[in-house]
């Protein structure tokens, strides 16, 4: 049942990323850690999302979410039966909105976000038994960013932008699992500590000028716990729990003096269950939940309040050493009521979004 575990526990995230909540792309994955042997992977993932609204003063909102793309890669080696390296490569945070309209006549137009980062991830697992292990190691953050405040609902501070130039910082990642190969279980937690990170920012501010500053930030701490079990020879059960503390997070630029990016702490939970109907082929479906605030009031660069997604998957074997697996997910975002200075500004209803990904596997 071990090789039906490896077939199927990857599957309930083979469309990619959805339009998470705070700046969640990628969920951070460590999955090539427990591939069986030397391994390596190449992912690609891409996601259409449709978020529409309106303002409160009667302006019509067109899709203010950028499509967008995340790409992935990682490699295993086992160094002996006991003692294992991964490097992971992945695109966890970004953003890519921007509001339409005037600014001089609507709440938000003109309003937008853009920033991309980077991580690397080096883990070393030392197994004590066959079912206990632990692993610990580096994570490397790079990121940047550009934002724009525009509209009526801004005041005084419409059509301020700040560049927030690159930047890398460190963190760590420790965790434990344990296994019981006979019937495919596995159980781990793993935290993800917060990376500091210090960006020089480019503080442009309407009747004020230009300004070089720099601006401190960090992100959020995560902590998951991921399990999955065979019920059968054929049939497996997988799911997780993760919470990711939004709330710590800021971005505070030094003049302007106002945080520009406030996200509520999130937790997301998935169960899915995987079917082998093959020997090459094995397919999945999960359905993922990730809770709402106390209220709707959101972050214009964020208007969505909590999700609720589906996943289907599947996986074909090429040979021994090859596998190719792919999947689709749709995900039902949940109303917003984007805010200034604890204002509501707008509303975001019916909101949704597609993800499509593919990943290629090769153990030697």
């Amino acid at each position: 049942m071990k090789k039906l575990a490896l077939a199927a526990t990857t599957l309930g995230l083979a469309a990619g990323t959805a339009h998470a909540g705070g700046l969640d792309r990628s969920y951070t994955p460590i999955d090539p850690l427990f591939e069986q042997g030397n391994y390596a992977e190449l992912s690609f993932g891409f996601t259409m999302p449709d978020v529409t609204g309106s303002d409160l003063a009667g302006n019509a909102i067109s899709n203010v979410a950028g499509d967008y793309s995340t790409v992935g890669f990682a490699f295993k080696v086992d160094f002996n039966e006991k003692l294992s390296l991964a490097m992971i490569y992945d695109q966890p945070y970004g953003a890519d909105t921007a509001y339409g309209g005037n600014p001089a006549t609507t709440l938000l137009g003109g309003t937008s976000a853009d920033a991309e980062t980077h991580a690397l991830t080096a883990l070393v697992r030392w197994k004590f038994t066959d079912r206990i292990s632990a692993y610990i190691g580096p994570r490397f953050l790079n990121a940047e960013g550009d934002i724009t405040i525009a509209g009526l609902a801004y005041g005084p501070a419409n059509g301020a932008n700040f560049r927030f130039a690159n930047t890398t910082g460190a963190g760590y990642v420790v965790g434990a699992a344990y296994e019981v190969p006979e019937i495919a279980l596995r159980a781990s937690l793993t935290y993800h500590s917060p990376v500091d990170l210090r960006f020089r920012t480019t503080e442009t501010i309407p009747g004020a000028g230009t300004f070089t500053t720099f601006t401190n930030s960090e992100t959020p701490e995560t902590i998951e716990l991921s399990f999955q079990s065979g019920i059968n020879q054929s049939t497996l059960i997988f799911g997780s729990i993760r919470h990711a503390k939004w709330s710590d997070f800021t971005l505070t630029p030094t003049i302007f003096g106002n945080n520009l990016a406030s996200f509520d702490d999130i937790t997301t939970y998935e169960i899915g269950v995987g079917k082998r109907f093959t020997e090459k082929f094995s397919g999945s479906i999960a359905v993922s939940y990730e809770d709402t605030s106390g209220d709707d009031l959101v972050s214009p660069l964020g208007p969505t309040n909590g999700q609720t997604g589906i996943t289907v998957g599947g996986k074909y074997i090429v040979n021994d050493s090859v596998d190719i697996s792919g999947g689709v997910r749709y995900t039902m975002l949940g109303n917003g009521v984007p805010q200034t200075v604890g204002t509501p500004r707008g509303n975001f209803r019916n909101n949704d979004a597609i993800s499509v990904g593919m990943k290629l596997g090769y153990h030697f």
